[in-house]
């Protein structure tokens, strides 16, 4: 079953490639999530979209967002992709494919090129799924997406 606006996000506790843990029920009732699943690092379209996520990081962190970057890539290939374009987000490895499976964010074509779909989530203070972005070849649909939905939220009263 495929994840719609209003659902209870799938809990999640994974370690980034830097070593950070992040585990969606301790960020429950005070930060905003931006989950995003991306094909691979170092391409093209992904690069884009990391780096918008990057550069927005600083305001986001102080709006109370967090956000998480997922690939299939492993955690050396995502260290190397953070360090050569300064992201200081968490990139997740995800190589047993069980974050990209519970988030339904995998397809066969995508199997088929070991890559998860491209697809963002949204994840409000409850652990509300507030906004679902897909697009498989613009970045920028995913970053204006979240910068919006982010801006819904804090317009909606508590």
């Amino acid at each position: 079953m495929a994840l719609k606006i209003g659902d209870s996000a799938p809990d999640f506790d994974v370690v980034a490639s830097n070593g950070t843990r992040v585990a969606l029920r301790e960020l429950r009732g005070k930060k905003n999530v931006v989950l995003y699943f991306y094909p691979k690092d170092f391409t093209t379209v992904c690069t884009r979209e990391t780096c918008g996520f990057r550069d927005m990081y600083a305001d986001l962190q102080g709006k109370d967002t967090e956000i998480v970057g997922v690939s299939y890539d492993d955690n050396e290939t995502h260290e190397r992709f953070a360090k050569e374009h300064g992201v200081t987000f968490a990139l997740v490895a995800d190589t047993d494919r069980a974050l990209a499976t519970a988030y339904g964010a995998t397809s066969f074509f995508r199997g088929l090129l070991n890559a998860p779909t491209r697809v963002t989530f949204l994840i409000d203070k409850q652990g509300n799924v507030a906004g679902i972005y897909k697009a498989e070849l613009s970045a920028k649909t995913h970053v204006e997406g979240v910068r919006e939905g982010l801006a819904r939220l804090a317009s909606t009263p508590a």
